[in-house]
Parts: structure tokens; sequence; C-alpha cells
């Protein structure tokens, strides 16, 4: 007989996420734990920058000012604790601010802070070492152009500081999922080798991370959703066995449905067999999903093996900058106006470039939306009679984007008819930060946990044999011949999706609605027809080759990954979409073959 549920609320998926989730939980009375994940790359060069201009600075301002202050009081009546990884990369001044507010409400909490995962002091050892770049290879960058080093800890040293009596947690960089997995190692007693168990709590904290994107946020069926401002934020019920049930609080819109939980789980999670985390190797293949009432589904345990002894750290530096602008274009062909007038500002900035002897722009992008930018050759020939134009580059320095903006604007009375726009603040040229992923060993990076005063330095994660045991690879859906299909139909009418980004690599998650369509869904979408349908946004073309499938028989699903696909990706690209997020929407727009029958249901 399994023991639980703990109830845990996922409230926070990004820094500047809305604060309902809190008084959501607190109303409902329906959770133990809040946790909340504020942290990605670029969040944390932001916060390295915001803490070289002030020592006080540097973390989620958002949780102290938006969930503790008004919120604090009726936390603590009722019982309710919080981890969070709000720290960024000032995690003790992050509990500085939580401890003023506890103390000005004339409360008695415990807060505990988790250190060791910045390693920016560490920058000029770490570079003497050389690591390379864990993905492309690339050799580390100049120590000097540096704005962050973190590595990704895991969830044990949280695990420690609630044991310790901690009623709120603040750590720095940890995977997303640790603020949830550590709860369940406390609660439940999970040791370092209990991996399917470790696999399972990691897969609670995955689904909640990013808070209503599991309630029916950001679904392919989106108007099921229903009022999205008042949607509801997922609360894990989870149990020693490492299932879990999935829901969210009562009088709260959105839904809660196989549907809504599966397009999570296949979010940026790459290799469904292969979801590398510091303290467990997952396989999410064979984990199946059921509604076991309204609002409520199960999730069956995961399958777990050794993680490996390295943690995975990233740094963000500086490379050079990049600018751009939106410009509005509406009348008969508005499209042609818009890539006319984009060409000729284009022309002009390279004459002015070098007229000044400085370097040509890099990395020149046109997009013209609302005309099928985002669709390539799938889009056909559309007609349009408004559009918005979007033209962006990288450049070395400021000089590059600042001619590129005054040719631009001074365009204006020599542009074809139709130009128009909205401006509120002058754009201006932006730094580029670039993401560095390279691999450490972990009984090198020391971790801390202090509480009241007190730090205590946390040993060593646990080795193991990784090579003890074998991933066994779930078998591709049985070959069927496409070309015997009588009928077709969009592939939204036959599947979910989601999308998300891994570094310069797009992640979609495709999910059959019925068992029966997901063969039919894998042959057609075979990698030559993916290359195909993404050539013009995949670095070279249509290159079967940046392309990989994986399978989820669990929920009859499929992941793929498409490499070199986002122009660097997050804020290294001068794409529109630079982290995939509608590259899901773009490939369910294809129509798959299918027999008539199967076409007659889903039509």
């Amino acid at each position: 007989m399994s023991r639980g549920p703990v109830r845990i609320g996922g409230a926070c998926g990004f820094w500047g996420e809305s604060a309902t989730a809190v008084p959501q939980f607190l109303k409902a009375k329906c959770v133990d734990y809040i946790v909340f994940d504020y942290l990605a790359e670029i969040t944390m060069s932001i916060m390295a920058r915001a803490k070289a201009k002030n020592v006080d600075l540097g973390y989620a301002t958002d949780f102290v000012t938006a969930v503790i202050q008004p919120n604090i009081t009726e936390i603590a009546a009722q019982g309710v604790r919080l981890v969070a990884n709000a720290g960024g990369v000032n995690p003790e001044a992050c509990a500085r601010a939580v401890r003023d507010v506890i103390a000005e409400a004339g409360l008695d909490l415990k807060v505990a802070v988790i250190t060791g995962d910045d390693l920016l002091d560490r920058a000029d050892e770490i570079s003497t070492e050389a690591p390379t770049e864990m993905f492309t290879g690339a050799p580390f960058p100049d120590a000097a152009s540096l704005a962050s080093i973190n590595a990704y800890l895991g969830a044990f040293p949280i695990a420690h500081a609630l044991g310790e009596g901690a009623d709120i947690v603040i750590t720095g960089r940890c995977v997303d999922s640790a603020v949830t997995l550590g709860i369940c190692i406390h609660e439940f007693g999970w040791d370092a080798d209990m991996f399917d168990l470790l696999a399972s709590g990691s897969l609670a904290g995955h689904i909640i991370e990013c808070g209503p994107q599991a309630t029916g946020g950001n679904f392919t069926d989106w108007r099921l959703s229903g009022d999205i401002s008042k949607i509801g934020y997922p609360v894990a019920c989870v149990f020693d066995d490492g299932h879990f049930e999935l829901t969210k609080p009562e009088s709260t819109t959105g839904l809660v449905t196989p549907a809504t939980v599966c397009e999570q789980l296949v979010y940026e999670i790459g290799d469904p067999q292969a979801y590398l985390l510091p303290d467990v190797h997952c396989d999410f293949s064979s984990v199946s999903v059921t509604q076991i009432g309204p609002d409520r589904v199960a999730v069956s345990p995961a399958k777990g093996y050794a993680p490996t002894d390295h943690y995975k750290v990233c740094a963000t530096y500086r490379d050079g900058f990049r600018t751009g602008t939106f410009l509005t274009f509406y009348g008969v062909e508005a499209g042609e106006k818009a890539k006319a007038f984009a060409d000729a500002a284009l022309s002009r900035t390279r004459d002015t470039l070098r007229g000044l002897n400085a370097p040509e722009l890099a990395d020149v992008d046109i997009e013209i939306l609302g005309a099928g930018s985002h669709f390539g050759a799938a889009a056909g020939d559309r007609e349009t009679n408004e559009v918005v134009l979007k033209v962006a580059a990288k450049h070395d320095t400021p000089i590059e984007g600042q001619v590129l903006l005054k040719e631009l604007t001074g365009l204006g009375l020599a542009t074809p008819p139709g130009l128009c726009g909205f401006r509120g603040a002058v754009p201006k040229p932006s730094p580029i930060v670039r993401l560095f992923s390279f691999l450490m060993a972990k009984e090198t990076v020391p971790i801390f946990c202090e509480l009241d005063g007190r730090v205590k330095a946390l040993g060593p994660a646990q080795s193991f044999n990784v090579g003890r045991h074998a991933v066994r690879r779930v078998p591709a859906p049985d070959a069927i011949d496409t070309s015997s299909a009588d009928s077709e139909l969009p592939l939204i009418k036959l599947a979910w999706g989601r999308s998300g980004d891994k570094g310069d690599k797009a992640n979609i998650g495709i999910i059959a609605r019925d068992p029966a369509l997901m063969p039919w869904i894998w042959s057609a979408l075979t990698e030559e027809v993916i290359a195909d349908h993404f050539a013009h946004f995949i670095e070279g073309g249509a290159d079967a080759e940046a392309v990989a499938r994986f399978h989820l028989p669990g929920i009859y699903a499929m992941n793929i990954l498409i490499d070199r696909v986002l122009g660097g990706g997050g804020v290294a690209s001068v794409r529109s979409d630079p982290q995939a997020k509608g590259y899901a929407q773009i490939l369910l727009s294809k129509s798959i073959p299918i027999p008539a029958n199967l076409a007659e249901t889903y039509a």
C-alpha cells in the first residue's frame, strides 16, 4: 500500500510570470508545498548584470514582492512550505530579503539557502582546464567575456534543508524539477540509489515546473481551456511508490486531461529515454497517463538509471550585439512592399557602413509576418493585405546596429505606401549573450546549506556504476506504406503537439489523439519529410541528418529533435521565434495521409 500523497503546487515557470498561483492554492487549501522555477540560462546572465551593479540584487525579486510580502501570513497559518530557485546568482541576498519580511510580520519561519552552483569566481581556473562545449565541441570562451557560470545542482541538498526544519528553501541554479524531487526525497525517505523513484519524482517536477502549461495553457485545443485569465495552476499529489495524480484548484478554469499533461510531458525533454539529471537518468518512454476523474489524471511511475558523475554547467558570455525592429505595412501587395522596403534599407545600411569603414552586418534576418515567413514553402503563394516586417541583424559593435536603425527610419518618405507602426521606446542595439554548456566532475563542486546562521558543507553526490544498467530502446511503431492511404487530414486533426528549445535544437512533441493513429503519423513524419518541412529554418537547408525521432509508446507519442534550426537559439538568435515555441503549430498544419475510415472519424 503506497503512502501519501504529498501535495505540491507548481506556482511559477519563469521570472515574470503572473503571481496568481499562490493565492489560488491558499484559498483552496489544497497544497502542502509550493514550488517555484524562476531560472533560465538568459535569466542567469540578466541577474549577473544586476548583481554587478548592486550587490543586493541578482535574484528573482518577484519572489519577495509578489509571493512573500502579500502571502506570508497565510502561508505560515496553513503550514505550507516553499521551495524556490529564486536565488539566481545571489541566493544569500534573496534570503535576507525574505527574512526581513518574515521579521516584519512577526513570524517565526526558518529560511535555508543552498549555494555552491555559482562558479563565476572560478572562471580563470575553468578557462585553464579548457573544457569544450558539450554539444558543438567549441572552445571555452574568453574569461573576460563571461557573465555567469552555474552548475545544475540536484535535489538532495533541498531534501537536507527540509530535513533540518526549513520552512522556505532558496536555491541558486538547480535543475527545474529538483525543487519537487527534493520534497519527495524528504517526505518519503528515498535514497540515492532508488532510481525508478527518483525518475518518477523528477517527472512530477517536470510536469508542474511550467505552471499552467499542464492545465490547459499553451494547449493545442486551446478553446477548451475557457477563460485563461482564471486558469488553474497544477497540483501534483505524489505517492511514495512514485506514481502521482495531477489536478488543479477548484473554481478555476483550464482543464487537466491526458492531452494537457502529455503535452507537458514531451516538452523539451529531448531523448525521452535519456533525460539526464544530476540525481538520475530518466526514461519516460513507458509512462502512461489516465483520466481518473474531472480535472484529475493519474501518471504512472517512470523508469530510472544511475546518474553520471558530472554536473552539467552552463556559462553565458557576451558575443557582440544584435539589433532589430518591427514595422507594419498594409494595403494591396503589402508583403511585396515590405520586402522592397527592407531590401532598400539594408542596401543603404551596407553603403553607409562601407563609408565608415565599419564591419558588415552578420546574420541578417528579414521576416514578413503574415505572409508565411514561419511556414516556408508550405505557405504557398499567400496573399495578404497587412503584414508586420521584422528586420534584425547581429554585429560586432553598437555602431552597425545604430546605422541599421537610422536607415530603417530614414527611408520612411521613400517607401512604398502603407508603412506605419506603433512606437514607444526607441529600439537600440543590445548585447548578445551566448550559452556554453560543459561538464564538471561532481566532486569538484562543493555544496553548502545555510540555516539559522549555520553553514554546513554537504558531501559530494554519491557515485554509481553508470554502465551497470543498459537502457532498452523501445521499438518504433510498425512501418506503414502511407501511399496506400486514400485520404489525408491536417496533423492537428490527428494529434496534439507542443514545442520548445534545447539550445540551437527545436524539440517538437506529437501525441496521437488515438493509439490507432500513431503508426500512420510515425510513418508519414520521416526524418526527410520533417527536414523538408523546416528547410527554411535549418542551417544548410533540408538536411535529414539534423532530425532525430523518438517513440514514447506509453502515451502514443513521438518526440522530434531538429538541430541547427534556431539561428543559435535564445538571445544569440535574431529569429522571431528563437525558442521554437510555435514549431509544433508549423508541423500540425501539415497534412498526413490516412485511410478514409480514419479520416471520417477525425475530420
